[in-house]
């Protein structure tokens, strides 16, 4: 089972590149973010038409989370629990089932400038309502997934230009602690798991020419559950799509299950 997850940073914007993709990389399971799109206005047909089922939790103009997938979606939930009053559409997760049910959470994590601030306080609270939810996903002992844009970048290889990035809410000590809470409560970090090493990069800004400079940051992440780490094949980030025209400034980063 082949699961990407790709910021698209708009739907609108991304009508003929996202599209283009899914023909080529023929992912089983597309985990989308910033669709910037309530859900009645989202263009489900055109992912119908090439075999995928759409479930969306959307946002006018911001935010927007969705899921994609080739096989059956059930018991799908939207809204990260551990807040009533958060109306951002920042999470939504379901079930697929191949030869082994697995449970997917698309996330898309607050990004937090300016730090320190209300936004920074917004990103930490949200973090730790993730590690709730990742806590009572360890808890079940199945194969499950967290993927999204997570809007950390978790070490200084990460970035090309780290010291950069030093008083940015997606390197401040504060966040690399909160993503390091989650992931050691005994999740895999799937990309890391399979390639070490700096110079490898999901996020290039559309300003001053980061793309050609390779001026880039890896924020976009797998977190897997021991019982889908076992299946962990492999781990990819399809850099060149961000040479293409009309680009994301996000690129899509999958994994390979044996699921």
């Amino acid at each position: 089972m082949k699961i990407a997850t790709y910021n698209i940073n708009g739907i609108k914007a991304r009508i003929e590149a996202l599209p283009d993709w899914l023909d080529e990389a023929q992912p089983d399971v597309a985990v989308l973010q910033e669709i910037k799109s309530v859900d009645e206005n989202f263009p489900r047909e055109l992912f119908e038409e090439r075999g995928y089922n759409v479930e969306t939790h959307g946002q006018k103009s911001f935010n927007g989370v969705a899921i994609l997938s080739k096989l059956p979606l059930e018991d799908v939930t939207r809204g990260l629990p551990g807040d009533d009053g958060d109306e951002q559409a920042r999470w939504i997760e379901a079930t697929v089932v191949g030869r082994h049910a697995l449970r997917i959470c698309g996330l898309y994590l607050p990004n937090g400038n300016p730090a320190p601030g209300p936004k920074f306080d917004y990103k930490l609270a949200w973090m730790e309502r993730l590690r709730a939810r990742a806590a009572a996903l360890l808890e079940a002992e199945e194969p499950a997934l967290m993927a999204g844009d997570y809007n950390v970048i978790p070490q200084d290889e990460d970035a090309a230009r780290p010291e950069a990035w030093r008083e940015d809410a997606l390197a401040r000590p504060e966040s690399r602690a909160a993503f390091r809470r989650i992931v050691n409560l005994g999740f895999t970090e799937a990309f890391r798991a399979r390639t070490r090493g700096p110079g490898h990069y999901s996020f290039w800004d559309y300003q001053a020419g980061a793309w050609n400079r390779n001026d880039g940051i890896r924020i976009d992440h797998f977190l897997l559950t021991p019982q889908a780490a076992d299946l962990l094949l492999d781990c990819r980030i399809d850099r060149d799509v961000r040479g293409r025209d009309k680009p994301s400034d996000h690129v899509p980063v999958w994994v390979e299950l044996d699921a």
